[in-house]
C-alpha cells in the first residue's frame, strides 16, 4: 500500500510538474500599441523601452519560464490607427496587446478586441492596459478580455481628496483637464469627491482643453491667476503638463498643483528647481519606493540615462508568468481564467485583480517634488529634484466600487 501511495503522489507531482512547465520556452509576442510620433511621443518612447527592459528582465527568470518579445506599434494617439496596428498585430500571431496613453484610444482598442473575440473563438486576444484610467473600462464598459493595471481616475481621485481633505490651507481650486474622458472624469470625480470631504472648498474657474495639441498655456495660467486659485487639480500628462508647468513657472503661479502624472517624461525637466512642496503627484509608485521598483529603475536608468516610471508594466509581467504557470499554458483564454481574481504580492505591495471588474487592487502613494537628499536621493530627469512620499493609502482606501456586469466566455 505505501508503495502504491507513493507511486501516486510521484506521478501526481510530475503531472503538475509537466502542466507547470509545459509552455517552458516558448515565445510570447505583446504588442505595444501606443504614441511614438507627436507631441506625446518622448511618453511613448520611454514607455516603450520601459517595456522591453522588463521583458529582457523577465525572460532571464520567470514562473512559466517564457521569453517575452516586444512588438512595437506607433498609433499616432489616433483611435483608427490603433486599429489599423491591432490589425497588424494579429496578422503576426499576436494574441496579447498592451497600450495606455489616451482613454479615446482605449476605448477602441476594447470595442475591437471584444467583436474579434466573439467572432473568432480559439483565436482571443488579451487587452492588458498599463495607463489608459477611463473608470468606464472596469464599469459600464468593462470585458473578460480587459486587464488594467494602473489605478483608474476615481481611485486616484480619491486618494487624492482624502489628502487635500487635511490641507486647510487649500481653500480654492482650479480644476484644468485635457477634453476626452480621462480629463473629464477628473473634473467630475474632483467635484463630487471634495463636495463630500471639503464642502468648504470653492471651486473657482474650470476649462477642458484640446489633448495634445495646445503649446502654449499661458493664457490659461493667466486664468488661473486671475480666478485666485490656491491650487490646481489636473490629470494632464506628457506634454499637456509639462508645458502648463513651464508657463507657471514663467508666469508667476506659485499655487499648487495637485497631479497624475508628473513623473512622466519630460515634466521633471519643465520644473526644473521649480515647484518644490508645492507639485503632488498620486500614484501606485514612485521615484523612492525601492525594492523591485528601484532595481528596475536603476538598471534602466544605466542602460538609457532615463526614468523608468511606468511600473505598471512590472504588473503585467507579474501577473501574466504567474498565470501561465499556473495554467500550464499561454493561451489567452486558459490565461485569463487564471488571472481573474489573482492575487499576489507586488512590486508595490499585496495586488489583486478583481474578479468583479478586472481592475488592479493596488496600494498608492502621494508624493511631492523636493530636492534630492540622503533619505530620497533619486533625481528625476537629472534635475536633481525629486518625487518623496508623503503619505501610503492601502489598498482598501482608494478601492472604488464597480457597476460591472461582467459577460463570462461560455
Amino acid at each position: 500500500m505505501a508503495s502504491r501511495k507513493t507511486w501516486l503522489a510521484l506521478t501526481l507531482t510530475s503531472v503538475l510538474s509537466l502542466n507547470a512547465w509545459a509552455q517552458k520556452g516558448e515565445v510570447v509576442k505583446i504588442a505595444w500599441i501606443d504614441p511614438l510620433s507627436g507631441l506625446m511621443a518622448p511618453v511613448g518612447s520611454n514607455q516603450l523601452k520601459s517595456l522591453q527592459y522588463l521583458a529582457e528582465e523577465t525572460n532571464k527568470s520567470n514562473p512559466a519560464g517564457v521569453k517575452f518579445e516586444i512588438i512595437g506599434l506607433d498609433n499616432k494617439l489616433s483611435p483608427a490607427e490603433s486599429l489599423n496596428q491591432l490589425k497588424s498585430a494579429m496578422d503576426q500571431g499576436v494574441r496579447y496587446i498592451t497600450q495606455g496613453n489616451g482613454s479615446s484610444v482605449a476605448g477602441a482598442l476594447l470595442d475591437a478586441v471584444n467583436k474579434h473575440n466573439e467572432r473568432n473563438p480559439g483565436k482571443e486576444i488579451i487587452f492588458l492596459n498599463h495607463s489608459a484610467v477611463d473608470p468606464d473600462f472596469t464599469n459600464s464598459k468593462c470585458s473578460y478580455w480587459h486587464f488594467r493595471f494602473d489605478a483608474d481616475t476615481s481611485m486616484k481621485m480619491e486618494a487624492m481628496t482624502t489628502y487635500i481633505k487635511e490641507m486647510k490651507e487649500v481653500k480654492k481650486i482650479y480644476l484644468l483637464n485635457q477634453n476626452y474622458s480621462h480629463g473629464q472624469q477628473v473634473v467630475k470625480y474632483a467635484k463630487e469627491n471634495l463636495s463630500r470631504k471639503r464642502p468648504d472648498i470653492e471651486i473657482v474657474g474650470e476649462d477642458l482643453h484640446p489633448l495634445a495639441q495646445v503649446r502654449d498655456f499661458a493664457p490659461y495660467i493667466a486664468k488661473i491667476k486671475a480666478s485666485g486659485a490656491d491650487s490646481v487639480i489636473t490629470g494632464n500628462w506628457g506634454s499637456d503638463l509639462a508645458l502648463l508647468v513651464k508657463a507657471a513657472n514663467e508666469g508667476g503661479y506659485n499655487g499648487r498643483f495637485f497631479t497624475y502624472y508628473t513623473g512622466v517624461s519630460g515634466t521633471p525637466t519643465a520644473l526644473g528647481q521649480n515647484g518644490a512642496g508645492r507639485i503632488y503627484q498620486v500614484s501606485y509608485a514612485h521615484y523612492n519606493m525601492g525594492g523591485r521598483m528601484g532595481q528596475y529603475m536603476a538598471g534602466f536608468k544605466a542602460k538609457y540615462n532615463d526614468d523608468l516610471y511606468t511600473g505598471s508594466m512590472i504588473g503585467i509581467f507579474d501577473l501574466l508568468t504567474q498565470a501561465m504557470a499556473k495554467a500550464g499554458s499561454t493561451d489567452p483564454v486558459k490565461v485569463a481564467a487564471a488571472m481573474h481574481g489573482h492575487k499576489f504580492k507586488g512590486y508595490n505591495g499585496d495586488m489583486e485583480m478583481r474578479k468583479l471588474d478586472h481592475q488592479m487592487q493596488q496600494t498608492l502613494f502621494m508624493t511631492v517634488w523636493q530636492k534630492a537628499d540622503k533619505k530620497f536621493p533619486y533625481s528625476a530627469e537629472n534635475t536633481g529634484m525629486t518625487l518623496a512620499p508623503v503619505k501610503t493609502f492601502e489598498p482598501y482606501v482608494s478601492s472604488t466600487p464597480t457597476s460591472c456586469q461582467m459577460k463570462m466566455p461560455s
